[in-house]
């Protein structure tokens, strides 16, 4: 197949290219990005099966002539708020299929928008396919598949600031815990203060206990579409207590109240990161998600649990290259616009993220490894 990884240049982008670039089934490898001197290093260092070449997501008709003629397209170019639709409308006017990262709530609605224009393209395109969103859903997906009723899907993960050096993902948690965000309770979409909900949840070591709060994040907007349940609801956190608390200071000050804001904070947190980092980073680094699903299994309640633990590059781009090979193979096949619980096999998802290194486990207490 022949594959364009649009922003493969990023810290994300470049986990999914290297994992792509080593399988057999990629004949052919882009790497688009804002940034073409890191996207002609990055091909040069992965050799003769990689090129570069320079993108704007900006320009709806460079995208497109990028794009075409390109069996798949990865797209990890964040924050996602501002480019997951107009990357999306791109690859869907090229006729080309699209997986990508996207983990903002507003960005996931906008691109559900888009399904009737790629199923008259006969377009596939997934959003979501990362750590959270995507491993969230699939579990959410894996879970429901067993129980003859859901009624709650709560979907949390644990950051930690240390495990990677995207810049994108500071705007993604600014965006993410900035004012009324959505959750879906009772059977209705609701919009409750991010924030709020403060619990302690136990991730897989080793993460292990986390605080975790209701954040902006899809699961809530994607999964009711495609999984009949009573509530749905997302909460996370970070592993630092003093960048939490800073951030809600900042969020409390009204100084991220507009994208401009979010982009000056954001700045602020990628040039301090590296300081606090060098003061007090852990000797391992990890990051964590968690699905918990109850419902009803022959007239009893059954609670199912699952959960994934590795670092975040790994846990965020693995996925994605996973399912961009799977639409390559011809195993997803489902047009329109959609997220994996819609069109994702968990089984066959979740056999090769174990092989790819992530590390994967039920039940409450997050210690039994999840046979799949």
């Amino acid at each position: 197949m022949r594959v364009v990884a649009l922003g493969g240049a990023g810290v994300m982008g470049r986990f999914g290219v290297r994992d792509l670039v080593s399988k057999d089934s990629v004949e052919e490898l882009l790497i688009a990005d804002y940034d073409i001197e890191a996207a002609r290093a990055v091909a040069s260092e992965l050799g003769a099966k990689c090129s570069a070449r320079g993108v704007d997501a900006n320009d709806h008709e460079q995208m497109v002539s990028t794009v075409k003629g390109y069996d798949v397209a990865m797209g990890t170019i964040g924050p996602f708020y501002k480019y997951e639709k107009k990357v999306a409308r791109a690859c869907i006017d090229a006729g080309v299929d699209y997986v990508s990262i996207c983990d903002d709530y507003d960005a996931a609605a906008a691109f559900l928008e888009l399904d009737a224009e790629a199923k008259k393209a006969g377009v596939t395109a997934i959003t979501g396919v990362g750590w959270t969103p995507g491993i969230t859903n699939v579990f959410a997906r894996l879970g429901a598949d067993q129980l003859d009723e859901v009624d709650e899907i709560a979907t949390s993960w644990a950051c930690d600031p240390a495990d990677t050096a995207g810049k994108a993902v500071t705007l993604h948690y600014i965006h993410a815990v900035t004012g009324m965000i959505p959750s879906f309770i009772d059977g209705r979409l609701a919009y409750i203060k991010a924030g709020s909900g403060l619990e302690k949840i136990r991730f897989p070591e080793t993460v292990g206990e986390c605080n975790v709060f209701h954040a902006g994040h899809p699961e809530p907007v994607t999964i009711p579409h495609f999984i009949n349940a009573r509530t749905v609801s997302l909460k996370g956190g970070l592993t630092d207590p003093f960048l939490v608390g800073l951030t809600s200071t900042l969020v409390g000050m009204g100084l991220t109240k507009t994208e401009r804001r979010k982009d000056l904070v954001g700045g602020f947190f990628n040039k301090i990161l590296p300081y606090l980092e060098s003061i007090g980073k852990p000797p391992v680094t990890c990051s964590a998600c968690r699905t918990d699903i109850t419902g009803k299994k022959d007239g009893k309640w059954t609670h199912l649990a699952y959960g994934a633990a590795e670092h975040m590059d790994k846990l965020t781009c693995l996925p994605t290259s996973i399912v961009v090979q799977m639409v390559g193979e011809g195993l997803i096949t489902e047009k329109g616009a959609l997220p994996p619980e819609a069109c994702v096999d968990p089984r066959e998802f979740l056999k090769r993220l174990a092989e790819g290194g992530v590390r994967i486990f039920e039940g409450d207490e997050m210690v039994k490894p999840l046979e799949v």
